[in-house]
């Protein structure tokens, strides 16, 4: 079996063995115009890592990093579990954030993380139930 990702004008190639690889891009570049440009490193910010075992490892730790950045958490602490169990996320009783660009712009960068890091899938979906206005808790709530 040969895998062929492609998004938009980018490709990728995969398979076990090189040889099948191989005479597939020739095949292609005898029919139009193809440039190899060689191991798989980074695609859409995902880092890409051959193991010792003919894996790939998928990481987006740059990403991360310029996630945290942007949103001024790089000095933050780790917490171990990705969202606290007695939080109450709630619709109404809230002040309405008044630039929610901001707020659906991490939510998405935070959906994205997902690819590596699923995990992080319950807690970004409970924050995208709010996408729609979202909001800080009312004084008292």
């Amino acid at each position: 079996m040969l895998y062929v990702l492609i998004y938009v004008d980018n490709t990728i190639i995969t398979r076990n063995t090189t040889m099948i690889i191989q005479q597939f891009i020739n095949n292609l570049q005898s029919k139009s115009l193809l440039r190899n440009l060689g191991s798989l490193h980074c695609f859409l910010g995902i880092e890409v890592s051959p193991t010792s075992d003919e894996k790939l490892y998928l990481t987006q730790t740059k990403l991360i990093k310029d996630f945290l950045d942007r949103t001024h958490m790089l000095t933050a602490l780790p917490h171990p579990t990705p969202m606290v169990f007695f939080l109450k996320l709630i619709q109404y009783g809230t002040t309405t954030i008044k630039d929610s660009t901001h707020y659906k712009s991490v939510v998405g960068a935070l959906q994205y993380l997902t690819i590596t890091r699923p995990k992080l899938s319950f807690s970004i979906n409970k924050v995208c139930q709010y996408m729609h206005n979202p909001g800080t808790p009312l004084e008292g709530s």
